[in-house]
């Protein structure tokens, strides 16, 4: 079987306004909804998720001038996973192998043995309905997508004591985003002139819920 690599286009926000009323008109194909979990690494652009107890891995293989990004499915597998295909995510993911592994892992043993334990690695769990549309030959993907309340997405902590900063307007367009936001007064290096306050920040924003959040993707057609 030939693996092709497809191109695809998505964009993630509240509302999207003509383009989302334009599916609106139309009728969708089909409405799916699922839990997922996607296996994050902060070393690694792959896609690594769990639905319909299979674990699936996509390969980003580039990015074009006009934002489309082209991925390859590398593995699809269900479990008890072997060894090797942990090795092989974990590899996808750019993650260190468990010191003492197993000869198979369950999906559970696999986020508490693995996952958890690495400080570059993180389970989210995500709820999904997908409406599917054709737009133009192309397939269409309206998504809302319902994170895990206790995974953080975005937390803008501002270091408001740095005198002359060029941050402040990057600031109100974070606010005006709705992302949480926060102040620290001190100066850019927050790491190193208020190390506490920043630690405390960011346990906060940990454990902050996130709101509901929509995707829409087009994949072009294949060419003949």
């Amino acid at each position: 079987m030939t693996i092709v690599p497809r191109w695809e286009w998505r964009t993630f926000g509240e509302s999207f306004a003509g383009a989302e009323q334009r599916l609106a008109a139309l009728s969708p194909e089909s409405v799916r909804e699922s839990d997922e979990l996607y296996l994050l690494s902060t070393a690694a652009d792959d896609s690594v998720k769990v639905r319909d107890e299979l674990l699936d891995v996509k390969q980003l293989e580039q990015v074009s001038d006009d934002g489309l990004e082209q991925w390859r499915p590398v593995l699809k597998a269900p479990f008890p996973l072997s060894a090797a295909t942990v090795d092989s995510v974990l590899a996808a993911l750019h993650a260190s192998p468990p010191p003492q592994g197993r000869s198979a892992y369950t999906l559970d043993e696999l986020v508490e043995e693995v996952v958890r334990p690495s400080r570059q690695l993180a389970a989210v769990a995500v709820h999904k309905r997908r409406a599917h549309y054709t737009v133009s030959g192309c397939m269409a993907e309206l998504t809302d997508v319902l994170f895990d309340p206790n995974f953080a997405r975005n937390h803008y902590i501002f270091a408001s004591a740095w005198e002359g900063t060029p941050f402040t307007a990057s600031y109100r367009r974070a606010q005006a985003r709705g992302w949480s936001t926060s102040e620290i007064a001190c100066g850019h290096d927050v790491m190193l002139d208020d190390p506490e306050a920043l630690t405390a920040e960011l346990l906060g924003a940990a454990g902050a819920a996130g709101p509901v959040e929509s995707v829409i993707r087009i994949e072009p057609p294949l060419p003949h």
